[in-house]
């Protein structure tokens, strides 16, 4: 009798299950670095507005920016786990917040 369901095969390590996972899910890897990505950006403001008064946006965007850029870096080490325009569009997002930040002029700042 056939099985519906193939058990994951564990013995390759821990990346063929997430490239496997990818295969199956597309839109997993995206969805980890959005998830990852507000919870870098909500997180450090929200903070920064409870310990401060105000909170800087373009600075925590930028911020998560790099965070979810580097990770997605580390990602494209194993073919098959992001795809290229993900990573296009994370240095696209990394790029325009930093130059958010540059042109931002904050009220604390000369």
């Amino acid at each position: 009798m056939p099985y519906t369901y193939e058990l994951p095969n564990m013995t390759e390590g821990i990346d063929e299950a997430l490239v496997d996972t990818v295969s199956a899910v597309p839109v997993f890897t995206p969805l980890l670095l959005l998830f990852i990505f507000l919870i870098v950006l909500i997180g450090g403001a929200v903070k920064q507005k409870f310990r401060t008064g105000t909170a800087d946006v373009p600075m925590w965007m930028t911020l998560a920016s790099i965070v979810t850029l580097i990770i997605s870096l580390i990602l494209t080490l194993r073919s098959g786990l992001i795809q290229g325009e993900v990573v296009a569009i994370v240095i696209a997002m990394t790029i325009l917040s930093g130059a958010w930040l540059f042109f931002d002029r904050n009220r604390n700042e000369i």
